[in-house]
């Protein structure tokens, strides 16, 4: 198996301390190197950099997927199934709108995962999402 190295990604927001609260504060990363115009987080392992913008523009395409409508371009992490469940209820019980409720996508069939999907507040679409073996399953073609 490859070894992944962490994923460096700029995003656009509305409000530094609007990112603060929902990547800092609801999703639990921690805060790196900053300035009066982006944030660095540490986002599972991985460099996201949140850039203060104006011109900010949220998600408007979709594309169906297993019956629902995903938002494109999307960005998140895979994680481990345990984690997951405990994002999922980290994020109901702080009341998140979801764009793609948690569920069970591809059930019975190759590439079943948990996964959920919603936005920050500046319009960026984010997907979490499981494998009960992520090793095994992440790439898994049909036969």
């Amino acid at each position: 198996m490859q070894i992944l190295t962490p994923f460096h990604l700029a995003i656009p927001v509305h409000s530094l301390r609007a990112s603060r609260q929902f990547y800092g504060g609801l999703l639990g990363c921690e805060e790196g190197r900053s300035t009066d115009h982006w944030i660095d987080y540490n986002f599972f392992g991985h460099q996201l950099v949140c850039h203060k913008s104006s011109k900010a523009e949220p998600v408007s395409c979709e594309n169906p997927v297993d019956g629902k409508h995903v938002p494109i371009p999307h960005f998140g992490v895979v994680l481990e199934m345990s984690d997951w469940k405990l994002l999922r209820d980290n994020l109901i019980a702080a009341d998140t709108q979801f764009v793609v409720k948690p569920y069970i996508r591809f059930k019975g069939d190759v590439g079943e995962q948990a996964t959920m999907f919603f936005y920050d507040p500046s319009g960026n679409a984010l997907e979490f999402k499981a494998f009960k073996d992520i090793d095994t399953e992440l790439f898994k073609k049909h036969d």
